[in-house]
């Protein structure tokens, strides 16, 4: 039996909406061609269009979890990022398009004249290291997580997306060797006693291990910071991703070991972003 596409997106769309679920309409729309196979102009091509009931019954099963918070990206186990599209599932965080600033600015300053060895810690899904290994033919990219669980998406993704990076089971620099000229990372930096305060798809359902920046929300800033003299090259540089309020606290970290050059970006939306410096003074 079928039934007509345009109904059950309407009902699913009210159900969003009367739930309280923020951008209800485009997390319907992208509900509805992941479940439905079917694109927003489908309908407005072929108003008539029908899908099977049971395709339909799993749409509405998906918009429900919807209602319950349960990110659009765990229902669809997918979400696009540099212009890949990246497995995800709750031992990871969800790739967000801040962090393609991060990218964009690794590849912007890397050399690209000789081969980059590069390093990401705390991998989380691989997306930035995948996305560096991909977009800079002259790195050579290693990337690090304590997390296995999430090793195993990330090296799934790295295989969907063609990429040739080697992951290392490690916390931080632990089982990490060698000298690098670019370090790269989006650590947890969200302090303890705000985690709470979060939207309920973030606290409940992404990793805590992958939020939590203990008390100040510095904590991995600080380690990193502290050790990645002696794993960069005398030239090497690091990059990071920070919170909002961030930048001069993480800048000053950064000078504070010897790091020189160091200056803060900041998003579309104004906001720092990312910190990063090099050419370390020891």
């Amino acid at each position: 039996m079928e039934v007509l596409a345009k109904e059950i997106i309407g009902k699913a769309k009210m159900q969003l909406k009367e739930a309280g679920v923020p951008d209800f309409d485009w997390d319907c729309r992208i509900l509805a061609e992941h479940f439905l196979h079917i694109k927003r102009d489908t309908l407005l091509l072929y108003p008539d269009f029908c899908v099977d009931e049971e395709v339909a019954g799993t749409f509405l099963d998906a918009v429900e979890k919807r209602c319950q918070r349960v990110p659009v990206q765990h229902l669809t186990g997918v979400q696009e990022f540099m212009g890949m599209e990246f497995c995800v599932n709750s031992n990871v965080l969800i790739p967000r398009q801040d962090t393609e600033i991060l990218v964009e600015t690794v590849l912007k300053k890397m050399e690209n004249t000789s081969e980059q060895r590069v390093l990401d810690l705390c991998t989380g899904s691989g997306c930035i290291a995948i996305s560096i290994d991909r977009l800079a033919s002259h790195a050579v990219v290693f990337a690090s997580d304590i997390s296995a669980e999430a090793l195993k998406v990330a090296k799934k993704n790295n295989e969907k997306n063609h990429g040739n990076v080697t992951f290392v089971e490690s916390d931080l620099f632990r089982n990490i060797e060698g000298k690098f000229d670019v370090i790269v990372s989006n650590p947890p930096y969200i302090r303890t006693d705000e985690i709470e305060e979060l939207m309920e798809e973030v606290k409940v359902y992404d990793p805590r291990i992958a939020l939590d920046g203990l008390e100040d929300g510095l904590w991995f800033y600080k380690q990193i910071t502290a050790q990645a003299k002696d794993y960069l090259t005398s030239e090497g540089k690091i990059f990071f991703e920070i919170g909002f309020n961030q930048g001069e606290e993480v800048k000053g970290l950064l000078q504070e070991n010897g790091f020189t050059e160091v200056e803060i970006l900041k998003d579309l939306a104004g906001l720092d972003r990312v910190v990063y410096g090099g050419k370390i003074n020891v």
